[in-house]
């Protein structure tokens, strides 16, 4: 997602597209995931739906990866997490790189 200014930590990000405080960029782009159990890949990550989600299928670390056809600036990255609901899946670390390129990614945020 983008912003047009600093939201609020914890804000609603849906709410925030509705009142055009930002807008979201992510249909701009391509998604893969590092693995996957069937029926809980790409479309379920994204699709808006609490009750659905992406699975991972396969050794750690668990990746997606967010790839723009051309050079995209992102302000926000909103990222929903419910430990209450699964905690063995829910992640304790997320690391946020960036690069040109998947072979010159740096981390930005942990």
């Amino acid at each position: 997602m983008t912003t047009t200014n600093k939201t609020p930590p914890g804000a609603d990000p849906k709410q925030l597209e509705r009142t055009g405080t930002v807008r979201e960029i992510g249909s701009q782009a391509v998604w893969s995931l590092s693995s996957c159990k069937p029926g809980f890949g790409v479309d379920q990550l994204r699709d808006d739906n609490l009750e659905t989600y992406w699975q991972s299928d396969g050794s750690q670390p668990h990746l997606v990866n967010i790839q723009f056809r051309r050079k995209t600036t992102v302000k926000t990255l909103c990222i929903y997490a419910d430990y209450k609901s699964d905690e063995s899946y829910t992640p304790s670390k997320i690391s946020v790189r960036v690069g040109n390129n998947f072979h010159n990614l740096q981390e930005i945020r942990e």
